[in-house]
């Protein structure tokens, strides 16, 4: 259960280790080197450390950590990653790793925080001695059964009769929707260009969150999302009103999961709902072509999710603390 600390320069010399542990621990695209390397590009500084726990070739847990305040470190957690920056071998004893990492840290560390966990992907631990967890939010997902047809027979009638309502007006209208899928590495830069355009249209612009391919979210998405594209992982979603571009979803997806990570679509239309009508056709194709097994969306549950999706789970914290709180 020996801690080292590295630059987190060095993450791209342990990146094989990464993947390996990622694959033996959920095989979550959100937590691949593809998705990781470019987010620390961006949004990590040089405070920040790759912490391994035991063999360095056959590491028993890895993280990316900073310091948050005096006392106080945690997984990195920018606002781009859905879950934090930590892996382990499902067998090994949580507590174990967390003693000795916070006596690895540089004193005095007194709390270690793993943000935002996925119960899915990593049980939610029991409250111990030094472990506490924290709810965060609810998230939803939708898991890939039967045919298309048999998941929208599911959804609400409300739902199915106004996507329906809105297609007929814009047949009436001579709008023409269509569904365009960007996955080739070279119509990336470009698919970002045309989101941020979008996005920056909007209230996201007026409170400067808006993607930009100038900015670090816009390169930031371009490159993480190209590195998928060249391994047949990276999807963009576009849909168009005849020649318009109206709503785009960026996704990464492996076997077991597709991970819609951001969705603009254009503010002035109020006559119908093209990011709903862009995720009706999509999910579709992804029933038909059988993608992935679930499409998750890791954002905090809206009511609009949930005319998508049953499943409805809670993300977590897990807090550790070098002095116990509690009595066990």
């Amino acid at each position: 259960m020996n801690w080292t600390l590295h630059s987190i320069e060095t993450f791209s010399t342990y990146q094989p280790q990464w993947d390996q542990l990622n694959q033996q621990s959920g095989n979550t695209p959100l937590l691949s080197s593809l998705f990781v390397k470019p987010l620390i590009q961006y949004f990590a500084n040089n405070r920040d450390q790759l912490a391994i726990c035991g063999d360095i070739d056959q590491p028993t847990a890895m993280a990316i950590i900073t310091k948050r305040k005096l006392g106080v470190w945690e997984t990195l957690q920018p606002s781009q990653a859905p879950i934090g920056l930590w892996l382990q071998q499902p067998k090994a004893d949580l507590n174990a790793l967390l003693s000795s990492l916070i006596k690895t840290l540089p004193f005095p560390s007194l709390l270690f925080g793993i943000t935002q966990q996925d119960p899915d992907l990593f049980p939610r631990p029991e409250p111990q001695k030094k472990i506490n967890t924290l709810d965060y939010i609810q998230t939803a997902r939708v898991t890939l059964q039967g045919s298309f047809e048999d998941y929208w027979s599911q959804r609400g009638k409300n739902l199915r009769q106004n996507l329906r309502r809105q297609r007929n007006r814009m047949t009436r209208e001579e709008i023409t929707p269509q569904l365009k899928i960007l996955t080739e590495p070279q119509h990336i830069e470009q698919a970002i260009i045309d989101y941020g355009n979008l996005e920056s249209a909007g209230w996201k612009n007026a409170e400067g969150t808006a993607i930009h391919i100038n900015n670090a979210q816009g390169q930031f998405y371009r490159d993480m999302l190209t590195n998928f594209c060249k391994q047949k992982n990276g999807l963009v979603f576009q849909y168009f009103y005849n020649d318009q571009l109206v709503a785009t979803d960026l996704c990464i997806k492996n076997d077991d999961a597709l991970i819609i990570l951001k969705t603009t679509y254009d503010e002035k239309i109020t006559t119908s709902s093209p990011a709903m009508l862009m995720r009706q056709d999509a999910f579709e194709v992804i029933f038909e072509r059988q993608l992935t097994k679930k499409i998750e969306f890791y954002g905090k549950v809206m009511n609009w999710h949930t005319k998508w999706s049953d499943e409805i789970r809670r993300l977590y914290h897990i807090n550790f603390y070098r002095i116990p709180f509690r009595k066990k």
